[in-house]
């Protein structure tokens, strides 16, 4: 798989990930209106006030993650992984002395064949202190010193 495949692959698991969240998040609203619907046809005095209230603030918090969801699929939407780069920048993979990298989303670690990839969000403290860098570069984070191999 060359570069551009790979981190064509990365991208795709990427937004794959981001997709199931929001899968999670639309079934997590919809059984919150549920039950803000059954409370409605309750009316249990002060029991049923404060199960109500709990209600909206799940949805309220429920609403704050599906907003988060889709500034992540609009950030997804706008990584090019079809042009490399001599420096780090959104889309980039990053190899270092520990590990490698594809600059995108806070995603976690992503096998494909025997390899395996940190998925790294741009405003992460990591993504930040690899932004710009170029091989060569040594980045130091958590008392670690990550020294940039190449940059694809």
């Amino acid at each position: 798989m060359n570069t551009k495949e790979l981190k064509s692959a990365l991208l795709q698991d990427c937004e794959a990930i981001v997709n199931n969240r929001l899968e999670k998040i639309q079934q997590t609203i919809a059984a919150i209106v549920e039950s803000l619907d059954d409370e409605s046809k309750s009316s249990a005095g002060d029991k049923h006030e404060t199960g109500r209230a709990m209600l909206q603030i799940d949805r309220e918090n429920a609403g704050k993650q599906l907003l988060e969801i889709e500034q992540l699929q609009a950030l997804i939407r706008r990584i090019d992984v079809s042009q490399t780069t001599d420096y780090v920048r959104l889309g980039s993979l990053v190899y270092t002395s520990l590990g490698a990298f594809f600059i995108s989303i806070s995603a976690g670690l992503i096998t494909k064949g025997k390899s395996s990839y940190i998925c790294v969000a741009l405003k992460a403290p990591l993504g930040m202190l690899f932004l710009g860098k170029k091989k060569g570069d040594v980045v130091e984070f958590n008392d670690r010193k990550y020294t940039i191999t190449s940059v694809a």
